[in-house]
């Protein structure tokens, strides 16, 4: 695929457009969106991505239209398990809904930066090394492993990664944190002190769980295409919109319980199709004497095939188990969660590992409450949201 230098700047120009758009218009009228407002927005964004796979149809060839949206479906998918652990992050934080929308664009902006770093090295290997698709093979059943254990294992909520529990509280070491929100404020002044926020802390936990992401990110979507424009370009509008959907779906969130199911199995088989190109296109010596091997390769309309039906029979029964199980008088497990509820509303709705993304996005969960214990920020103190996310007096 031979993409014009002008095609790569007009598209970041129109990514870096769209984010800058949203952190002006975020920052002119800081509000909670409406369900209204997030969906109409949602839609938009989605409308854009799917145009723009058009477009790559028409101009370069279905071919190539089909490996960016069976990339951006698989993108989209993990993004929205993503936003679970989203969630528990600004749940553990106490983060105020007005502020979650400026956390969320940062967040973003970070993952796009982060996975376009991703993309071009991993462009750069795939392109000198073929065996690199053996080992992104094996990353993603891996990932398909770890999703599928989570999501059967009752356990995995009292799971802790000690790694990324020290980092946090490592920066809270190094750099003095107050405990109490200033407005969507980084720094603050006590004292005469200069002082981080929790609001710091969260943009750093944020940062944190989008390395993570991006680890399992990069090698599903170079399993269904090595075209560095499109990768990057499935990325960006898989990312693009999602501050909207998480307020459009944030009660759903917890009732996608067979989300992590689903993805494991999207997982495995491209994991499988990148088994399969990888001894299409073999030269590592001690496979077949280095000659490739003639195997069947998956064609990009069957990739769309499992990767949708597997997304809408993951969504489906999420939703029917969930509403039986509510009508049947189910646990707090089936409870909505209003997204970035505070205080023990949020604590007693949010049951970690709960349709989350594999072991590595608990990480980032854990973290994030790690970090909230040691600032302060109890989640089971009730948080005044009109005044900038402290703790309401309760006369103590």
């Amino acid at each position: 695929m031979n993409v014009p230098l002008w095609v790569w700047l007009a598209t970041l120009a129109a990514v870096i457009g769209m984010l800058v758009f949203d952190f002006v218009g975020h920052a002119r009228d800081p509000h909670e969106p409406t369900l209204r407002e997030s969906a109409i927005w949602s839609a938009g964004y989605i409308a854009i991505a799917l145009l723009f796979g058009v477009g790559v149809g028409v101009f370069s060839g279905w071919q190539y239209g089909g490996e960016y949206m069976a990339g951006w479906l698989t993108e989209k998918a993990l993004s929205v398990d993503n936003l679970f652990v989203f969630l528990l992050i600004m749940t553990s934080f106490a983060v105020p809904k007005i502020h979650q929308q400026k956390v969320l664009l940062i967040g973003i902006a970070i993952a796009i930066v982060m996975r376009g770093a991703f993309i071009a090295v991993g462009a750069v290997i795939i392109e000198q090394f073929v065996a690199v698709f053996y080992l992104f093979a094996i990353i993603l059943f891996w990932l398909a492993y770890s999703q599928i254990k989570e999501a059967l294992s009752a356990d995995d909520e009292d799971e802790k990664d000690a790694g990324d529990s020290r980092l946090i509280r490592m920066v809270r070491k190094v750099l003095p944190t107050s405990t109490e929100y200033d407005g969507a404020k980084l720094v603050t002044r006590i004292d005469g002190k200069r002082l981080l926020t929790p609001m710091a802390l969260v943009i750093v936990a944020i940062g944190l769980t989008d390395l993570l992401f991006a680890f399992d990110s990069i090698p599903a979507i170079f399993g269904l295409t090595q075209e560095p424009f499109l990768v990057f370009t499935a990325n960006a509008f898989a990312l693009l919109g999602l501050r909207q959907l998480y307020f459009l779906i944030g009660g759903l969130l917890e009732r996608l319980i067979y989300l992590a199911h689903g993805l494991s199995v999207i997982l495995a088989f491209i994991g499988v199709k990148l088994t399969l190109h990888a001894l299409h296109e073999n030269n590592v010596p001690f496979i077949n004497g280095g000659q490739p091997v003639p195997v069947p390769e998956v064609p990009i309309w069957l990739s769309l095939l499992v990767i949708t039906g597997t997304i809408a029979v993951a969504a489906i029964a999420s939703l029917v188990v969930s509403r039986r199980r509510a009508a049947e008088g189910g646990g707090a497990d089936d409870a909505p969660v209003a997204s970035g509820s505070s205080g023990a509303e949020a604590s007693a709705g949010v049951q970690p590992g709960t349709g989350s993304a594999g072991a590595d996005r608990s990480a980032g969960a854990d973290a994030a409450g790690s970090a909230a214990d040691g600032s302060g920020e109890r989640a089971d103190e009730p948080v005044d949201s009109t005044s900038g996310g402290r703790p309401a007096d309760d006369g103590r």
